[in-house]
């Protein structure tokens, strides 16, 4: 049977049907899905998202420990976060399969890098698949979990955005029978004291070896044959390679599934066959450097761009500099269209503490999440960001280096669970003065509202504790906490008056529901009378999509959009902002 189906659907899909049991991770586009459509077999697979991918990773090892299959899955700079125990699980190993499904972001669609997950593989020395497309995910997992088992090490499955989100029909099968939990006690297998560690070390360079010579025999590495003259011949992978087989009908193209360890004797073999020959692949030159250290003479990123997503447009524009045409870049279908900067939403509760920090001359320390859209016209209210955590911990070092102006450092609810606990914590513990800020809006929102352990909801759908950043906060050493309606503005400017004057560090908690969440106004919809409104452009400094203007023209409020928060009417010194009447009834 045939299902149309996402890549992170069919991942998701294919995990099913290999019997896992155990699925962790942190939502981050473009791989949230995963464990959203995994968690609809919770009968069969217990799934979680985990405070952090440290965490996340940890969970699906000691499942993996204990004999049963696991799947943790995270954006690509989660594995940054996940790195630690990813190292050392190399040298241990597993007993159940493990896939560790990584979602790269080529062109930074929704991310702030554009890193290669490809290094990670190398770095760790485990094995990296690399499918095109949905129909190739569900059988690349399958795959790779059957791969993990027989090496006794985590598996990384890399996708990009477009192989998630991007759908494809998908041959669907059933579940097998997984293993149950046993852990068998081996300290010199699972405790990697210096003693065990070396010879462990051994191990894994001798795995390596071994997965050299199968992936030079692997199905997962396919050759499409071109016209037959073999005048060039491609090495590429994931989604590009598909994209070069449209592009490049006449080439000859190794499309390698198996992304690392590299197949030498097909490389080799496939070089040996082709009179010219181009390296097209995303993000670093990976396989390039390795084909160019066999002694393989081949082009690569002197005609394949570095940054960005290959599209078929790009690849076509390769194909021009390959044989010397001319291509003229299309021009984009509606390129008169207004552009659609990246704005906070209607009524959203984070718009009452941007406008407020606008009235002191502060420094502000950002983080990843909505509020990161503070730093756009009119707020202009958040001066750097670096990572998750980062708003709270970057604060301290500036405290530290001198900095004269107040710092103010900012995360969300979701961020302060995954890594701005310690943040606080060094601020608290290393006497800063910062002033934190939790802007809390009860959910995981930028990646589409997902729980997290201040929710008081599991990914099973099950009631539990609602972690308290207060009362965290608080055992910390936080001694000046205070929760404010960031709908109410001027509550917002006394807090912050406040807490900026004191030489200690201090905690702000913004509370209010996200709105697209709760999918309700706050209040009644607000209009603008023009006969009262004097045209000031107080409400616009607000940066809120329901006010509207042209021109010189006096604001109006867009009823559509407006949810009744109010903020523009408490700005208003004229009285010209008021409620629309409620609806007749019928």
């Amino acid at each position: 049977m045939k299902e149309l189906l996402s890549g992170n659907e069919a991942i998701a899909r294919g995990a099913w049907e290999a019997g896992v049991k155990v699925g962790s991770g942190y939502p981050g586009t473009p791989s949230t899905e995963i464990l959203e459509n995994l968690v609809k077999f919770k009968s069969d697979v217990y799934c979680e998202w985990s405070p952090n991918e440290k965490v996340a990773l940890e969970v699906a090892a000691g499942a993996a420990v204990s004999g049963v299959r696991s799947i943790v899955t995270m954006k690509h700079v989660g594995l940054n976060v996940a790195a630690d125990p990813l190292m050392t699980l190399s040298y241990i190993g597993i007993v159940g399969g493990m896939v560790i499904v990584v979602a790269d972001d080529p062109g930074m669609n929704s991310s702030q890098t554009e890193q290669d997950t490809r290094h990670y593989g190398r770095l760790a020395k485990v094995p990296v698949l690399e499918p095109g497309n949905a129909r190739e995910a569900i059988e690349f997992v399958k795959q790779a979990f059957d791969l993990s088992e027989k090496y006794r090490c985590p598996v990384i499955l890399r996708s990009t955005t477009s192989v998630s989100h991007s759908r494809a029909l998908v041959e669907v099968g059933e579940r097998i029978t997984g293993a149950e939990a046993n852990f068998k006690r081996n300290p010199s297998q699972f405790v990697p004291l210096p003693i065990w560690g070396r010879k462990l070390r051994l191990k894994a360079e001798e795995r390596v070896a071994s997965q050299i010579k199968d992936a030079a025999i692997s199905d997962l590495n396919r050759i499409f044959n071109g016209n037959g003259n073999h005048e060039l011949g491609i090495i590429s992978g994931g989604i590009a390679a598909l994209h070069c087989r449209d592009i490049f009908p006449e080439a000859d193209i190794l499309k390698l599934g198996w992304a690392w360890p590299f197949p030498d004797e097909l490389l080799k073999d496939f070089a040996g066959k082709v009179k010219r020959l181009l390296i097209i692949e995303e993000a670093d030159p990976i396989i390039e450097e390795h084909v160019k250290s066999l002694g393989i003479t081949c082009e690569g990123k002197t005609l394949v761009p570095r940054c960005g997503e290959l599209t078929p447009i790009k690849i076509r524009e390769i194909r021009a500099k390959v044989y010397g045409e001319k291509f003229e870049m299309p021009l984009p279908a509606a390129e008169d269209l207004p552009g659609r900067p990246p704005i906070l939403c209607a009524g959203c509760p984070h718009r009452g503490i941007f406008f407020g920090l606008a009235q002191f001359d502060v420094i502000v320390t950002g983080d990843i999440g909505c509020y990161s859209l503070g730093v756009f016209p009119p707020l202009s209210r958040t001066d750097i960001i670096l990572c998750m955590g980062g708003g709270f911990s970057l604060s301290q070092g500036m405290v530290k280096a001198g900095e004269k102006r107040p710092l103010v450092g900012v995360v969300g609810d979701s961020t302060f669970f995954h890594s701005g606990i310690t943040g606080l914590l060094d601020i608290v513990y290393n006497q800063g003065n910062s002033t934190l800020i939790v802007v809390d809006n009860r959910t995981t929102a930028m990646t589409g509202h997902q729980d997290h352990p201040g929710t008081g909801q599991t990914l099973m759908g099950e009631p539990t504790v609602a972690a308290s950043i207060e009362k965290i906060a608080e055992a910390c050493g936080m001694k000046r906490i205070r929760v404010v309606n960031p709908y109410h503005i001027n509550e917002v400017k006394e807090a912050l008056n406040e807490e900026l004057s004191v030489n200690e560090p201090s905690l702000i908690i913004s509370r209010a529901p996200c709105i697209l969440k709760e999918r309700k106004s706050v209040g009644q919809a607000l209009a603008i009378d023009s006969a009262k409104c004097r045209n000031c452009k107080q409400c616009l400094k607000l940066g809120c999509p329901a006010i509207e203007t042209a021109g010189g023209a006096k604001p109006k409020i867009n009823a559509q959009l407006c949810i009744g928060c109010t903020l523009c009417q408490q700005l208003c010194k004229f009285g010209a902002i008021s409620e629309l009447p409620p609806p007749p009834q019928t």
